[in-house]
């Protein structure tokens, strides 16, 4: 199973942003598809973006046309663009995987946090 690892938050001024790395421990190019969660204080963990293997996307309505995700097989690197962050995108961030279509997301790892704030 690949192990990913996520880095990037910070903290940030509402209208900033951000890019968050998901670095993966193999190939992530066979992938079926790749995703960015989210989980904010006392709420539940929502799935913030998707990226499959023929690179179509996918993004919640709140982050739509703020959101970018994009991955990168020659790096088995997952991003995360982020702009005109707003201070509800604050929560802790984490990326997952599926190897097929029928898989289940592997296990979660530490996750980076994303604060927006003035």
């Amino acid at each position: 199973q690949v192990q990913l690892v996520e880095s990037g938050g910070g903290l940030v001024q509402p209208g900033g942003s951000l890019r968050l790395s998901c670095a993966a421990s193999g190939s992530i190019s066979s992938l079926y598809a790749m995703y960015w969660y989210r989980q904010a204080p006392e709420k539940q963990r929502e799935l913030v973006a998707s990226v499959a293997v023929d690179a179509g996307t996918n993004y919640v309505d709140s982050v739509k046309g703020r959101f970018t995700i994009s991955r990168d097989d020659a790096k088995n690197t997952l991003y995360l663009q982020m702009n005109n962050l707003k201070p509800e995108d604050t929560a802790l961030y984490y990326c997952n995987a599926k190897k097929y279509i029928w898989s289940t997301l592997g296990n979660w790892g530490q996750g980076t946090q994303v604060t927006v704030s003035s």
